[in-house]
């Protein structure tokens, strides 16, 4: 069982739904689309004690986060997702 310490909340990102059409359009076999998302809406899985707005936390709720500032964890069995209480931009009601 993980459990975060030091102002991080464990989280789950949502994943951003994609429409994408076929254009026709040849694209060179490296080409990598850029990601202009700078942040991303998670889910709350559990977080430390000292985060600075814990008494707002809950289960399952969501979150507005710097994307760039999220950093996965390999447990071994799993991976679970972090950040820190300082990159949490907004909480969704």
């Amino acid at each position: 069982m993980f459990k975060p310490v030091n102002r991080y909340i464990e989280i789950k990102v949502m994943d951003e739904e994609e429409e994408k059409t076929p254009s026709g359009v040849l694209l060179p076999k490296d080409y990598k689309e850029k990601d202009e998302a700078k942040h991303a809406t998670a889910q709350v899985v559990s977080w430390a004690r000292d985060v600075r707005f814990e008494d707002q936390l809950s289960v399952g709720s969501h979150l507005i986060v710097d994307k760039s500032m999220v950093e996965d964890i390999d447990l071994g069995s799993r991976t679970v997702a972090v950040v820190l209480d300082n990159y949490v931009l907004g909480l969704i009601n």
